[in-house]
């Protein structure tokens, strides 16, 4: 079963795992600012290509979804991006039927720090200790929002 882990935004963070096992070599960060010369929309669609990509399902039941959810967003533009970005995440696991589920940011940051008030260099550091490798604050967001769906799923495999 495919899980994935995504921290929703400009600087989208996402983690996936066929094996159950959080590798960093599986997770990155996708760049969605805005680029000269280009409509308003095509941020989303170039977020809907990459998910599509890591979410396309091959048989039922292959797929799980996890996202960081956010309540409050630090100004206007943020809040659209990040309602942008879900809406099509939700759209395309609706369109498939796969199971997609948001884990609130304190849930995220305690697992990974024992702190629910962690900050973003916290959270790179509890990273680096867990997987030995240095990571954006959304790539390491993206990997602790997979753990922890894993954890959901009873299917963590040692990470």
């Amino acid at each position: 079963m495919r899980v994935i882990g995504l921290d929703l935004g400009t600087q989208c963070g996402y983690a996936w795992t066929d094996n159950g096992k959080v590798e960093p070599a599986f997770s990155g960060v996708w760049d969605f600012k805005p680029r000269r010369f280009e409509g308003g929309g095509m941020r989303y669609l170039r977020f809907k290509g990459e998910l599509m990509k890591l979410i396309e399902p091959t048989e039922p039941g292959s797929r799980a979804v996890f996202f960081e959810e956010v309540v409050a967003h630090r100004g206007v533009a943020a809040a659209h991006a990040y309602g942008g970005f879900f809406g099509i995440l939700t759209e395309l696991c609706e369109c498939w039927e796969i199971p997609y589920q948001g884990i609130p940011v304190g849930t995220i940051k305690k697992r990974a720090t024992l702190k629910g008030n962690a900050n973003k260099a916290m959270m790179q550091r509890a990273a680096f200790n867990a997987w030995g490798v240095g990571m954006t604050e959304d790539q390491a967001d993206a990997c602790w929002t997979l753990v922890c769906g894993l954890e959901q799923l009873g299917e963590l495999a040692g990470s």
